[in-house]
Formats: C-alpha cells, structure tokens, sequence
C-alpha cells in the first residue's frame, strides 16, 4: 500500500513542477521547450529526483536543469500548495537524455544492411531454376 502511495505522490509532485515550469523567469528553463520526463520518490519522502528533458540537444538540457536547481524554492512552493504532504522533500534535478539516446537507436536500426532472407525473394528469379 505504502509503494502505491509513493508512487502517487511521485507522479503528483511531476504534475506540479511541469505546470510550474511555465512560471520560471529564468531564461535557462523559459527559452525552451522543458518537459519533466519522471520523478522518483524515496521511500522516506525526504528527497525527489526529477528528470529534465528539452528540445535542443543535451547543452541545452543541462543548461535547463541548472536554472531548475536555481528555482528549487519556487518549486517547492508550488508543490507544497498543490499537494498535501508533511514535509516537501529536497528537489534534486537530473539531465534525462533518453529522447536522444533514443534517437540514436533508431539512426543505428535504420542504417542496418537488410536480412539475407529477405534479399533471396528475387522477383527476376524463375521457380523452377533448381537442376
């Protein structure tokens, strides 16, 4: 039961820091597209990880989760307007660089040479070629 409540809470707190990121005046976090990509709670609810992604290559997102860490009072106030909890857990934030990882991958997958089997169905070739 307490796994779920975390869980929640995990996900409450990420609602939270994303419609408040809209509210930083800092130019790091509003010159760009900044998603909070996941939060992770610790079973004491003392401290948050929070995952920072944005559009513009990971400079761009380490530039971003440093005017994030900046405004972690701002943050924390918001959070503890919204959500209802004892004590508003210390915020850390983290580059998360999964989109380009991810990117990445694909460019790999796409430029792999084609399977044999595949390259053997030649429509040119007749079926009964076989003595």
């Amino acid at each position: 039961m307490a796994n779920f409540n975390i869980k929640r809470l995990s996900e409450d707190i990420r609602r939270e820091i994303s419609a408040a990121v809209s509210g930083v005046k800092d130019p790091r976090v509003a010159g760009g597209f900044v998603t909070i990509t996941r939060c992770e709670l610790t079973n004491d609810m003392s401290y948050c990880k929070v995952w920072v992604a944005c559009m513009g290559g990971s400079e761009r997102t380490a530039k971003a989760v440093e005017g994030m860490k900046a405004a972690t009072g701002y943050f924390k106030k918001q959070i503890a307007g919204a959500v209802r909890m004892r004590k508003i857990p210390e915020l850390i934030f983290q580059p998360d660089n999964s989109l380009e990882y991810s990117e990445h991958i694909e460019d790999i997958i796409a430029h792999l040479p084609k399977r044999a089997d595949e390259t053997e169905s030649d429509p040119n070739k007749e079926d009964g070629d076989e003595d």
